[in-house]
C-alpha cells in the first residue's frame, strides 16, 4: 500500500508551484485529478524543449495524475469543479488571490460544501497584505525573499538560479502544510483548513541567519561568488587542469585533516585557526593556501586525495555527469519510463525515500482531457492500479 493511498487531491493550479505540490503527493499514492482548460491545457505542456509538440518537463510534473478539462470561467465548469471538490480531501491552487472567489470556488464557498476539505493556496505574496493582488512568479519571490541579492559575483548584476527555485520551495512548503493539516483533521476534530503559502515567504524561510544578523549587527550580507561568507574554508578551488572542486573544510576536525592533506602542518596547528570564527578572520590566506595546492594537481587527483583524507569534496556536475553517475543509478534516481504515447524517457526518481511505503511512478503524465469521460460522468471513482 502507498502511504497516501485513498487521499483525493483536486489540482486547479498550473505551471509549477501548485502542480509540483500535487506531483509530490501523487508519487506517494494520492489520487490527483488535474483540471486543465480544454484545447490548450496547462501551459507547461509547451514549456522548454518539446518532443512531438509536447514538453518533456510535462512528463515529470504531471506523472501519476489524471486530466479533466473544465472551463472554470463558465457556470458549467464551476459546477463540475464544485462536484469534484465535494469529494476531495485536498484542493491545490496557485491563482492570483481572489480568482477562485470570482468563480464561486473560494475557501468560504467550498468549505461550506465540504467542511473536511483542505485547500492549499500558493500565490506570489499571500492571501493578505498590501501586495496580495500583485501577480507573482518564482523569480520575483526569489528576489523579494532575499536570495537574488546574494547570488553572483560581488559588484556584478545579481544572477538568478537557473531553475524556478521559488516555485519549488513554495510547493514543498505547501506539501508540509497539507500533511500537517491532514494530521490535524484526523487527530483533532475532523475539519479542514486552508493553507496560505507565499512565494517570497518560502524563499525567506530558508535564508538562514540573514535577518537576525541584520537586526543584531546591521550587517547586510552581499553576493560572494563561490564562497560562503562567515564559514571557512568553504569555496570552489581551481585545479591545474582548469576544472574546479568544491571543498567544505569548515568543521574543526575536518579543517585539520584538510591542512594535513595539503601539506600545511603550520596551519593545522595554528591556534588562531582552531575554530571557525578565527578561520573567518584569515579566510583569504586559507583560500590561497588551498588553491595553491589544487592548482598543482588535476581535478581527479585532488578529489582522490581529499576523499582519502576524509574531507568533504566534490566536483560540479552537469546533467551529462548526472546521467552517467553510478551513485545516481544505484539510488534509483535515473528512471527509465514510457510516456503515454509509448516512447522511452529518462526522468528523476522519487524523493524522499521511505523504507516501508516508498513513492513510485505508477503511470505516465496524462493526455489532455484523458479522463473526462470517467470523471465527468461518474464522479470520483476508485483509482485503478
Amino acid at each position: 500500500m502507498n502511504a497516501l493511498e485513498g487521499l483525493k487531491v483536486l489540482e486547479l493550479g498550473q505551471l509549477i508551484a501548485g502542480p509540483f505540490a500535487s506531483k509530490t503527493l501523487a508519487e506517494f499514492g494520492a489520487d490527483v485529478i488535474k483540471v486543465e482548460p480544454a484545447g490548450v491545457g496547462d501551459p507547461l505542456r509547451k514549456w522548454r524543449l518539446l518532443r512531438d509538440g509536447s514538453s518533456v518537463w510535462w512528463e515529470v510534473q504531471s506523472r501519476n495524475k489524471r486530466s479533466v478539462c473544465l472551463d472554470l470561467r463558465s457556470a458549467e465548469g464551476q459546477e463540475a469543479a464544485r462536484a469534484l471538490a465535494l469529494e476531495a480531501d485536498v484542493l491545490i491552487e496557485n491563482f492570483k488571490p481572489g480568482t477562485l472567489e470570482g468563480w464561486g470556488l473560494g475557501w468560504e464557498q467550498l468549505h461550506a460544501l465540504n467542511p473536511r476539505l483542505i485547500m492549499l493556496r500558493i500565490s506570489g505574496y499571500g492571501q493578505t497584505g498590501p501586495y496580495r493582488d500583485k501577480p507573482g512568479f518564482g523569480v520575483l519571490g526569489e528576489a523579494m525573499g532575499g536570495l537574488r541579492h546574494l547570488t553572483g559575483e560581488p559588484g556584478r548584476v545579481p544572477v538568478r538560479v537557473g531553475i524556478s527555485l521559488g516555485d519549488t520551495l513554495s510547493a514543498l512548503h505547501g506539501v508540509i502544510g497539507v500533511l500537517t493539516a491532514l494530521h490535524h483533521r484526523t487527530a483533532h476534530g475532523g475539519e479542514g483548513q486552508f493553507i496560505d503559502v507565499a512565494l517570497y515567504e518560502s524563499v525567506f524561510n530558508v535564508m538562514e541567519s540573514l535577518l537576525p544578523e541584520y537586526d543584531a549587527f546591521g550587517a547586510v550580507r552581499e553576493a560572494a561568488g563561490s564562497a560562503l561568507p562567515g564559514i571557512a574554508p568553504s569555496n570552489a578551488y581551481r585545479c591545474g587542469d582548469g576544472q574546479y572542486v568544491l571543498v567544505a573544510g569548515n568543521g574543526d576536525s575536518i579543517f585539520r585533516r584538510l591542512m594535513r592533506a595539503i601539506g600545511r602542518p603550520d596551519l593545522e596547528d595554528d591556534p588562531r585557526l582552531a575554530h571557525n570564527d578565527g578561520r573567518v578572520r584569515h579566510v583569504e590566506a586559507l583560500d590561497a593556501a588551498i588553491e595553491a595546492w589544487t592548482c598543482e594537481r588535476g581535478r581527479d587527483e585532488v578529489l582522490a586525495a581529499l576523499d582519502a583524507a576524509g574531507v568533504p569534496v566534490g566536483r560540479i556536475y552537469s546533467v551529462a555527469d548526472i546521467a552517467r553517475d553510478p551513485h545516481y543509478q544505484a539510488r534509483g534516481m535515473l528512471v527509465e519510463t514510457q510516456t503515454a504515447d509509448g516512447r522511452s524517457l529518462k526522468v528523476p526518481g522519487v524523493v524522499p525515500k521511505l523504507s516501508a511505503t516508498p513513492g513510485r511512478i505508477a503511470h505516465p503524465a496524462p493526455r489532455l482531457g484523458e479522463h473526462d469521460a470517467d470523471l465527468l460522468r461518474a464522479g470520483w471513482p476508485a483509482r485503478a492500479s
